[in-house]
């Protein structure tokens, strides 16, 4: 008994680490797309546009590994916790690895036109995105609920650029027609980096449920 007990752990560790690398590689992904866009650099955008890949490899490693799990081991409460969250968590990160590659397509297009503006909020919502990403992970594999929540606070940072962007394209956009085309561009990146954080809001989530199996998903984060 003790053996399988042991083999169990082993491979929930393996599942878990699988989870972490994946979610190095969507956060890479999403730091280049961001730094393609600012320095208008166009073999970065490629390599994020044509590089699904490994990505989408280890979302369907982790969907196995995790269905082996629940068939070979019908674990309980925190144990089946883990392993639901680890689901989920997967499919947000397949879903973050997508939203990169809609902001390097973005990237492409605005790359073509004069800048509108010097690129300073879009960065900004990059770097605070990946952060809520490595954040919502760190606190999955340590099982810290308190991480998990101030990644959840984060996501007002990432609205208030989103709406501070948008407001200050639309006026640039009012003043001169031949900056529509890119700024509706911007427009949609800062959507993306928001739908990033959204994500990382959801293995938060995932996160507080596994460890205190705790609903926070229409609740208060506080």
């Amino acid at each position: 008994m003790e053996r399988v007990v042991r083999h169990f752990q082993e491979e929930l560790e393996a599942l878990q680490g699988r989870l972490l690398e994946m979610g190095g590689l969507a956060e890479e992904r999403v730091r280049a797309a961001v730094e393609g866009l600012v320095t208008r650099n166009a073999a970065t955008v490629d390599r994020v546009l044509y590089g699904d890949e490994p990505i989408n490899r280890l979302h369907i490693e982790i969907d196995e590994r995790s269905v082996k799990l629940l068939a070979l081991h019908q674990p309980m409460a925190a144990d089946l916790r883990a392993i639901v969250a680890a689901v989920k968590i997967n499919t947000d990160l397949e879903r973050v690895g997508d939203l990169a590659v809609n902001i390097a397509e973005a990237a492409r297009r605005y790359v073509v036109h004069p800048p509108v503006k010097k690129l300073i909020d879009i960065p900004r919502m990059g770097g605070i995105a990946q952060a809520m990403l490595r954040d919502a992970l760190d606190a999955f594999v340590r099982g810290d609920v308190a991480l998990a929540r101030q990644v959840l606070n984060a996501d007002d940072q990432l609205d208030g650029l989103k709406t501070q962007i948008f407001r200050e394209l639309l006026t640039y956009m009012l003043q001169d027609p031949s900056t529509v085309e890119p700024s509706l561009d911007l427009i949609l990146v800062s959507r993306h980096l928001e739908r990033i954080g959204d994500h990382a809001t959801n293995v938060a989530e995932d996160v507080i449920f596994m460890v205190s199996a705790q609903d926070v998903r229409h609740g208060s984060s506080t």
